[in-house]
C-alpha cells in the first residue's frame, strides 16, 4: 500500500514548532541585560558642570571653580532582592571629568539579567592598596597612586575659591586612606529600574557643604579629615535613572 505521508507537512510542523520554542526561549530573557552603561553627569546647581568654570556655592557664599576631578569606580555589583547576580571582578575604572569617555562605564555581564539594585566603590579596596602599584587603570602613571606606603588616591578634586587662604586662591583634595583609622574608600549602593542604561548625576556642590575653605583648603594624604570629605564625595552621586 502507498504511504499518504505528505513530508512538506511534516516539515512546515517542524519550522512551526521552533519558531515556538525560539520565541518561548526569549521570552525568558525578556528585561534581561547582558551590557549595562552606567554615565556620569557632573553638575553644580543642576547645570552642566564646565572644568574651571566659575558657580555661586550657597554653602560657601562664594564663587567656585573645579579645575579638575577624578576619581576610581571599582568592584562593580549588580544586584535582585538583595542577592548578587552579576558583578565586575577586579574591575577598576578612572573616571575624569576632563575626559568625556571616561564618563560612561560599559559593564559586559557573563550572562543576561534582571536587577534592581547596583553597587560600587568610591575608591581602591584595602587588599588591592597592599598589592602595591599595578598596570592598566591603577598604573601610577595616572596621577593617582602616592606611594606603597599611602597606597591610592580615591579622589582628586582641584580648584580655585575667592575664601581659601592658599596661593592663588586654589584648594587642593586628595582623598585616599586604606588603613585604619583612615579607610576613605566609599560604598555607594541604590535601588534602580532593571535597565542597560544607568545614569547618576554627580552633585558636586554637596562636596562643599560644611567646609571652612579658609581653613580646610589642602589635604594630600590620609587623614581623619579626608575620610570626612570622602563621605562627602560620596553624597554627590546622586541617581537619576
Amino acid at each position: 500500500m502507498t504511504s499518504n505521508i505528505q513530508y512538506p507537512k511534516l516539515n512546515a510542523m517542524r519550522r512551526i514548532f521552533l519558531l515556538l520554542f525560539f520565541i518561548s526561549s526569549s521570552s525568558l530573557l525578556f528585561g534581561q541585560n547582558s551590557e549595562v552603561n552606567i554615565r556620569f553627569k557632573p553638575s553644580f546647581n543642576s547645570i552642566t558642570l564646565v572644568p574651571s568654570r566659575k558657580y555661586y556655592c550657597e554653602a560657601q557664599k562664594d564663587s567656585i571653580s573645579i579645575n579638575l576631578l577624578t576619581f576610581y569606580i571599582a568592584d562593580i555589583e549588580f544586584l535582585q532582592n538583595d542577592v548578587v547576580v552579576a558583578k565586575e571582578n577586579n574591575s577598576y575604572h578612572l573616571v575624569n571629568i576632563l575626559d568625556s569617555n571616561s564618563l560612561n562605564i560599559k559593564c559586559k555581564l557573563a550572562k543576561p539579567v534582571t536587577y534592581n539594585k547596583i553597587r560600587f566603590h568610591l575608591g581602591i579596596d584595602s587588599l588591592t592598596n597592599t598589592g602595591g602599584a599595578m598596570g592598566g587603570e591603577l598604573d601610577p602613571t595616572k596621577g593617582m597612586y602616592w606611594t606603597w606606603q599611602s597606597g591610592y588616591i580615591n579622589l582628586k578634586m582641584e580648584g580655585e575659591a575667592n575664601q581659601s587662604t592658599a596661593r592663588n586662591h586654589e584648594y587642593q583634595f586628595h582623598l585616599g586612606g586604606y588603613a585604619s583609622p583612615n579607610y576613605s574608600m566609599q560604598t555607594i549602593e541604590t535601588s534602580v529600574s532593571n535597565s542597560s542604561l544607568i545614569e547618576f548625576e554627580i552633585k558636586t556642590e554637596l562636596f562643599f557643604s560644611g567646609i571652612n575653605l579658609a581653613t580646610e583648603n589642602h589635604i594630600m594624604s590620609p587623614c581623619e579629615k579626608a575620610v570626612d570629605l570622602s563621605r562627602k564625595a560620596a553624597s554627590m552621586f546622586v541617581l537619576i535613572k
